[in-house]
């Protein structure tokens, strides 16, 4: 509390003290999780009415800056969203296995030839009929009813919308953990509150589900396979008990994040059915056709599908139509769902060559399908700087996990089966060498 009321807080409105809580958050002075003065503790230091801290506080909630904790008080949220400082890029000379990237060789080239360059006017039809009878198809397929069907700008664009068709900011979204930095960052950033799902390589633990679930939450999100970071897939069988548990809470929003499509090593297995009310599954084409393609078929409930639609069309109104004609171009093109293919199977090979690779040296790893490898260790930095000195540029699981224990996340998209052998040779030696410090 003392550290706020130091600073030079200003002004007689609530938009005036949200504004300047926002600026201590952006420029660091308060950090994530930190805790905010009491409503009372801070009218009576700035000299104003409760009501308008009051006010303040629900303006940065609704901001996703800050959230109310009960007994903890009113603190920053863990993932504030704002604009943070660009990424280091990965130093010269080490070999990038951290980005997440799938293989730039493996994409299929556009069809530029195919985009029609006729000037399109305002209104007509907002998705391409040959669009949709592809997205119908390919979901379908896989168990997904597209009765209700639309295109949006990508997975997480279509997450984005179906939260806000659904939830305001307080409330609580069931997430993994770990999970993708995308979602737990969109999450707070809608001033919602996560609240991490335990995974095994099956995907979210029942047990795990079952307990958020009765402590309340208004929504889950779930990634079926390709799970960023661990690899995690559904199976029949744990789709099955998912579903179980699921259905003793019919009113909760389902969200599927199948983002990596055709490209993710395992089959689609889906948790929605048509008697849940409220679902949705959004399916990224931007992993298996590139990722400068920003376009994701979003299946749902009606209701859910025509709030997302209502929004888009006040707002963006509609998704490029020289994307949806690239993206019908791809999908339609049989050499290009053979290439499709065999990137499936050279993801699913690195993957697989490094498990093995590190499984020799005794190192655990979890990575059943798409591109990237999760690796518990003692210490993330430590293993990460250790890594850096032997080449190799590997992610600190941090940034991924809420509850769970430290871990460094590999990218195997563009790993080669004989640069597995190598990387597996350098982590062993780097554990070995964080053991030895840490029993020192």
């Amino acid at each position: 509390m003392t550290a706020l009321l130091q600073y030079p807080f200003r002004g007689r409105r609530a938009s005036e003290l949200a504004g300047r809580v926002e600026a201590a958050v952006r420029q660091g002075r308060l950090v994530p999780g930190a805790a905010l003065p009491s409503v009372r503790a801070l009218s009576a230091q700035l000299g104003i009415s409760p009501a308008t801290v009051a006010a303040a506080y629900r303006l940065l909630a609704a901001r996703g800056l800050c959230s109310g904790q009960g007994r903890r008080g009113t603190r920053v949220t863990q993932r504030p969203p704002l604009r943070l400082p660009s990424p280091v890029p990965v130093p010269a000379g080490l070999r990038d296995v951290a980005s997440g990237n799938p293989d730039v060789s493996l994409l299929p080239r556009l069809p530029l030839r195919v985009v029609d360059a006729s000037p399109r006017p305002y209104g007509g039809e907002r998705v391409r009929a040959d669009l949709l009878a592809l997205g119908r198809a390919l979901l379908g397929a896989d168990g997904v009813s597209t009765d209700a069907l639309t295109v949006v700008g990508g997975a997480l664009d279509g997450i984005e919308r179906v939260l806000q068709a659904h939830l305001r900011p307080g409330d609580r979204v069931a997430v993994e953990d770990p999970g993708y930095t995308g979602v737990l960052d969109l999450v707070s950033g809608l001033g919602l509150v996560p609240e991490g799902v335990g995974l095994d390589a099956s995907g979210p633990r029942p047990e795990a589900l079952a307990s958020v679930l009765k402590r309340g939450v208004q929504a889950v999100i779930v990634t079926p396979r390709a799970q960023n970071p661990t690899g995690a897939a559904l199976d029949p069988r744990r789709a099955r008990e998912l579903r179980a548990v699921l259905d003793r809470h019919p009113a909760v929003l389902l969200v599927e994040d199948d983002h990596a499509g055709p490209v993710a090593g395992s089959k689609a297995v889906t948790l929605t059915h048509q008697k849940r009310e409220r679902w949705a599954v959004a399916r990224s084409v931007s992993k298996s056709l590139g990722p400068d393609l920003r376009l994701a078929f979003l299946a749902g409930d009606t209701v859910t599908i025509a709030r997302v639609e209502g929004r888009q069309h006040v707002g963006s109104g509609w998704v490029s139509h020289v994307l949806q004609q690239l993206v019908v171009a791809l999908l339609e093109d049989l050499k290009v769902a053979q290439r499709l293919e065999q990137a499936d199977g050279a993801y699913a090979a690195r993957r697989e060559a490094l498990i093995a690779a590190l499984g020799a040296h005794g190192i655990a790893a979890q990575g059943r399908s798409g591109l990237n490898v999760w690796i518990p260790v003692p210490e993330e930095q430590s293993v990460v700087a250790g890594m850096a000195a032997a080449g190799w540029a590997v992610r600190a699981g941090e940034r991924y996990r809420l509850r769970t224990p430290p871990a460094v996340r590999i990218t195997t998209a563009s790993l080669k089966p004989s640069e597995a052998r190598g990387l597996a040779k350098d982590l062993a030696r780097v554990l070995r060498g964080t053991s030895s410090t840490r029993s020192v």
